[in-house]
């Protein structure tokens, strides 16, 4: 029952006209008085913060905000995987031969998520991540690895919650909120980097249109709360002691290794 309630209320509240109400707010002059009282009610570090609080227009640009240089450190070994984002490792685990993930006790496709079989075969038997992040967090994604880009593109159009909650109640959440996935080819292996948008505002801004990217490059950026997924292929991660469930982690910080040969 309480699951079919939480669905009920979130599909009545997610359509379209609420979504752009809430995005028509966060980019208003008039959200502006609201930026102080949310860094503090989310505890926000200023001090590492590229701007001045005060000089923000909108609280979707304070949401979106760049941090100062050097205040987040890349390990940049070359066989490391440096978290994309700030947030907490809500999952982690194997990619089953079904092509599926187990998250919070919910199965979830893989060739789903992804838009197709072929596009899930690479990855069976390989290793996930989930990230979420909290409206307290940087909301920018960067490159987990070197690499060339080889794919790019974006799935779904209306996102719900991916927070605990959503994860537990909702229906599939990570496999049919709007996502853009990027794979990246490193020396060793294809590594795929799923972005989730959340509930509301389900935005995800592509900024590096590049052909390569450098370990801890800018990525993109999340419009409001969203998770990441990370998924290896079989026998090319091997997970760092940072990897346990409900640890926060910051950009940048070694999650792990890659190894063995090239995978195709």
């Amino acid at each position: 029952m309480k699951a079919a309630l939480y669905r009920v209320f979130i599909e009545l509240t997610n359509g379209p006209l609420t979504s752009a109400a809430i995005r028509g707010f966060a980019n208003s002059r008039m959200s502006r008085l609201f930026i102080k009282s949310y860094a503090a009610f989310y505890k926000i570090n200023q001090e590492e913060m590229a701007k001045d609080i005060q000089s923000f227009p909108t609280l979707h640009s304070f949401f979106t905000r760049h941090l100062k240089e050097g205040a987040r450190k890349v390990d940049h070994n070359p066989d490391s995987v440096a978290s994309p984002v700030d947030g907490i490792i809500e999952d982690t685990g194997t990619i089953t031969s079904e092509k599926e993930i187990i998250a919070k006790g919910k199965s979830y496709s893989i060739a789903e998520m992804l838009g197709g079989k072929a596009q899930a075969e690479k990855y069976e038997g390989g290793t996930y991540i989930i990230i979420y992040l909290s409206p307290s967090h940087y909301h920018r994604i960067h490159s987990p690895v070197s690499g060339k880009v080889i794919n790019c593109y974006s799935l779904g159009k209306r996102s719900f919650p991916v927070n605990r909650l959503g994860l537990k109640f909702g229906r599939s959440v990570l496999a049919k909120n709007h996502r853009v996935i990027t794979e990246i080819a490193s020396e060793k292996t294809t590594v795929a980097l799923v972005k989730v948008g959340a509930m509301f505002i389900n935005s995800v801004i592509v900024t590096n249109r590049n052909h390569e990217w450098e370990k801890g490059e800018e990525a993109a950026f999340f419009s409001f709360g969203s998770t990441v997924l990370l998924l290896f292929q079989k026998g090319a991660f091997v997970p760092g002691d940072i990897m346990k469930s409900s640890v926060e982690v910051r950009m940048g910080d070694p999650l792990g290794r890659l190894t063995g040969e090239k995978k195709h």
